[in-house]
C-alpha cells in the first residue's frame, strides 16, 4: 500500500525487453533507503517489485497487463518518474490509500497557471468517470490529489480538474507535463468496491 505522497523523482536508466515483460532499471536515492529484494516501489503510480538493486538504482519487471493499462508501454530511457516506497504500518497516512494498481490513463487537456496554483484538466474515459466525485481523491502518476472540478454526467466528453500547488509541481513529474501528455490514473478503492457491489444488485434482485 502507498499514500500518494511522492518521495522523489527518479529516472529510467535502462529498458530490457523480455519475452512477456519489460525489465526497467530506475535510478533513485531516497526511495532505495532500506530497500530489499522483493520490496514494492511505486513508479509513477505503478506498483513494481524490486528484483535487483544497489545504492542508487533498482530493477523491476513490468508485466504485459501493466504495460497495456499504463503509460509504462511508452517508457523511454531518460524518462522522469515519481517514486514512493510502500507505506509503513503505524506511519501517518498523509495522502489516501493507494494500491499502485493503475485503472487506466488520461490525457492532459489543458494547463492553466495562476499566481498560487496551477489548474490541470484531464480527459476521463466513460468507464472511469463514475468512480470520481467532486472533492474526492484521485491518484495521478502516483500523486495523491483532490478532484477540484468534474464534468457533469450528461457531458459527451468526461473530464476532471486538479489544482496543483508549486510544491507538487516542483517535486513530482506533474510539473513536467504538457498538453497532450498521458498520465496514469488510479481511482479510489472505496469507489471501485461500491461500483462492483452495485453491479451485482440486478442479478440479486432478479433471483429474489
Amino acid at each position: 500500500m502507498f499514500t500518494g505522497l511522492i518521495e522523489e523523482r527518479g529516472t529510467i536508466t535502462a529498458i530490457e525487453q523480455q519475452p512477456d515483460a519489460v525489465r526497467l532499471t530506475v535510478s533513485g536515492v531516497k526511495a532505495l533507503q532500506g530497500a530489499q529484494q522483493g520490496d514494492s516501489i511505486a513508479v509513477s503510480g505503478v506498483c513494481l517489485t524490486v528484483v535487483e538493486h544497489d545504492a542508487t538504482s533498482f530493477t523491476a519487471d513490468v508485466m504485459e497487463q501493466t504495460l497495456a493499462m499504463s503509460t509504462m508501454r511508452n517508457a523511454t530511457v531518460g524518462l522522469a518518474v515519481n517514486l514512493e516506497r510502500a507505506a509503513e504500518l503505524g506511519s501517518r497516512l498523509g495522502g489516501h490509500i493507494v494500491q499502485g494498481h493503475v485503472d487506466g490513463t488520461a490525457e492532459v487537456l489543458s494547463i492553466t497557471p495562476s499566481e498560487d496554483w496551477t489548474v490541470v484538466r484531464f480527459g476521463l474515459s466513460r468507464e472511469l468517470a463514475p468512480l470520481l466525485v467532486d472533492k474526492g481523491s484521485i491518484t495521478v502518476d502516483g500523486v495523491s490529489l483532490t478532484v477540484s472540478t468534474i464534468s457533469a454526467p450528461s457531458e459527451a466528453s468526461q473530464w476532471f480538474e486538479v489544482s496543483l500547488i508549486p510544491e507538487t509541481l516542483a517535486v513530482t513529474t506533474l510539473g513536467l507535463r504538457s498538453v497532450g501528455d498521458t498520465v496514469n490514473l488510479e481511482t479510489d478503492i472505496i469507489a471501485r468496491q461500491v461500483a462492483r457491489m452495485l453491479a451485482f444488485l440486478p442479478q440479486q434482485n432478479a433471483g429474489a
